[in-house]
C-alpha cells in the first residue's frame, strides 16, 4: 500500500500545479487518511489537531500529538511527522508559522483548506499567519482524485463487498419473530468481523488494520420501518412485520464504506406494501439498465424516478452516491450531478419508496467499467425470496 499514498500525493501535487495552489492544510480525518495512511487517531473530539501539509514544491509534514507518534511512525507515509504534547510550547502550533512562511510570503502565494472541515480554533490561527489573505479550497481536487479508483482500491471495495454479503448473511439468519432488533446488529457485526478477519490475513499484510465492523447497526421492524436510519434498538419483531437492514457506514473494510440494503418479512406482507416493494426492486432495476460511463450521475437518478412517480408514488430522495473513503464522496446520483460517469468509480445504488406506514429499499454497490458495471454486492431480491 505505500506506493499507494506516494501516488496520491503525486497526483495532488500535479493537480495542485494545474491549479497554482502552493501549499495545502488537511484537516479531514478521510482525508488525512486517503493522503498519507496515518488514520485512528483521537483527533478534535479529544481537543488534540492532526495537519497534514502537503506543499506543492516540497515536503508532506504530519504535525500529529506525541501521544499517537508511534502510531504516525508505523502507518503514515510522509517526509515529516512534528509531534506536539499537550501544554508544551506553542503545541500543534509549533512548527506552522515556518511551514507557511515560505510560501505565504509572496504577495501570490496561494494557500488552500478545507473549508467545511477546518476546526474553528484551527482557522482562526491560520487566520493570524496569512495576513488576510484569501484561501483556496482544496476539496474539489480531492474529490476529483477519489473519484476514479485504482486496481488496489477496487479490490479493496471487492473485499468489502464480501464483508457486506457476510453480514446480510448474519442479519437474515437472525431475524425472526421474538428476537430483539439488538441481536441482528450484534450477528451482523461478529459475521462481518470474522469475514473481514480472514480477507485481512490472507490477502493484506498491515497489522494496525482492525477487522472489527463498528458503526451502530441501520435497521428497522414493524410500525418503526418507516424510520430512514433508525438503530436496532430492544424492539421485539413479531410475526408478520417487515424488516429494513442497511450496512451504509457499517460496512467498513479496510476503512472503505459501500452501500448495501434490504427489505425483509417475517411472514406475508401485506398487499398495499408488497407493491411498494416491488416498485422499489423495478426503480432500481431502471436506474442499473442506466448505469454506465458516459451518462451523467443525475440521468441515473431521473430514470430511478420516473418508475416510482409513474407508479403513483411520491418524488424520492437521491438513487445513490459515490462510495469510497468516505461515507460520501462524489458524485451523487440527484437530481443537478452532472458529473460524467467514468470506469473505477464505485457507486452504491438504491430502489426505495416510502408511503405513509410501510418504506421498501433495495441496495447494491457497483463499480463502473469500461462497458457497463460490476456488482460487488448480492443478495436476492425478488419478494418470494424476502419473506422469512
Amino acid at each position: 500500500m505505500d506506493d499507494l499514498f506516494y501516488t496520491r500525493q503525486r497526483q495532488l501535487r500535479e493537480a495542485m500545479s494545474e491549479a497554482n495552489l502552493d501549499i495545502a492544510i488537511i484537516t479531514d480525518d478521510d482525508s488525512v487518511y486517503y493522503m498519507s495512511g496515518y488514520f485512528d487517531y483521537l483527533h478534535m473530539e479529544f481537543g488534540r489537531p492532526t495537519l497534514l501539509i502537503i506543499e506543492r514544491e516540497g515536503n508532506t509534514t504530519l504535525i500529529t500529538p506525541e501521544i499517537d507518534l508511534v502510531a504516525a511512525q508505523s502507518q503514515a507515509r510522509v517526509d515529516k511527522i512534528s509531534s506536539w504534547n499537550d501544554g508544551l510550547g506553542e503545541e500543534w502550533r509549533q512548527d506552522l508559522p515556518d511551514l507557511l512562511k515560505a510560501k505565504t510570503s509572496g504577495p501570490r502565494a496561494r494557500i488552500a483548506i478545507e473549508p467545511d472541515h477546518i476546526a474553528p480554533i484551527v482557522k482562526r490561527y491560520l487566520d493570524t499567519l496569512v495576513a488576510g489573505r484569501e484561501y483556496e479550497n482544496i476539496t474539489p481536487l480531492l474529490s476529483r482524485l477519489r473519484m476514479i479508483k485504482s486496481p488496489q482500491e477496487l479490490q479493496i471495495a471487492r473485499h468489502a463487498g464480501e464483508v457486506a454479503m457476510a453480514m446480510m448473511t448474519a442479519a437474515r439468519e437472525t431475524i425472526g419473530a421474538g428476537v430483539a432488533e439488538f441481536e441482528v446488529g450484534l450477528a451482523t457485526t461478529a459475521a462481518g468481523t470474522r469475514k473481514a478477519a480472514e480477507i485481512l490475513k490472507h490477502h493484506y499484510d498491515e497489522k494496525d488494520m482492525s477487522p472489527n465492523m463498528h458503526f451502530l447497526q441501520i435497521m428497522a421492524s414493524g410500525e418503526e420501518i418507516i424510520k430512514t436510519h433508525h438503530r436496532a434498538s430492544t424492539r421485539i419483531m413479531q410475526m408478520g412485520e417487515p424488516v429494513f437492514i442497511c450496512f451504509c457506514g457499517m460496512t467498513n473494510f479496510h476503512k472503505f464504506k459501500l452501500g448495501f440494503d434490504r427489505t425483509f418479512w417475517i411472514g406475508a406482507p401485506k398487499d398495499e406494501h408488497a407493491k411498494v416493494y416491488e416498485t422499489a426492486v423495478a426503480s432500481q432495476a431502471a436506474a442499473l439498465s442506466a448505469l454506465r460511463p458516459g451518462v451523467s450521475a443525475e440521468s441515473v437518478h431521473a430514470a430511478y424516478a420516473e418508475v416510482i412517480q409513474e407508479a403513483g408514488y411520491d418524488y424520492p430522495f437521491r438513487c445513490g452516491r459515490a462510495t469510497g473513503f468516505s461515507f460520501l464522496e462524489a458524485p451523487q446520483l440527484i437530481t443537478g450531478d452532472t458529473t460524467i460517469l467514468q470506469p473505477g468509480m464505485v457507486m452504491a445504488v438504491d430502489g426505495s419508496v416510502l408511503i405513509s406506514d410501510f418504506r421498501a429499499q433495495v441496495g447494491d454497490s457497483f463499480i463502473i467499467t469500461e462497458d457497463g458495471y460490476e456488482q460487488i454486492t448480492h443478495h436476492p431480491k425478488q419478494l418470494d425470496d424476502m419473506i422469512l
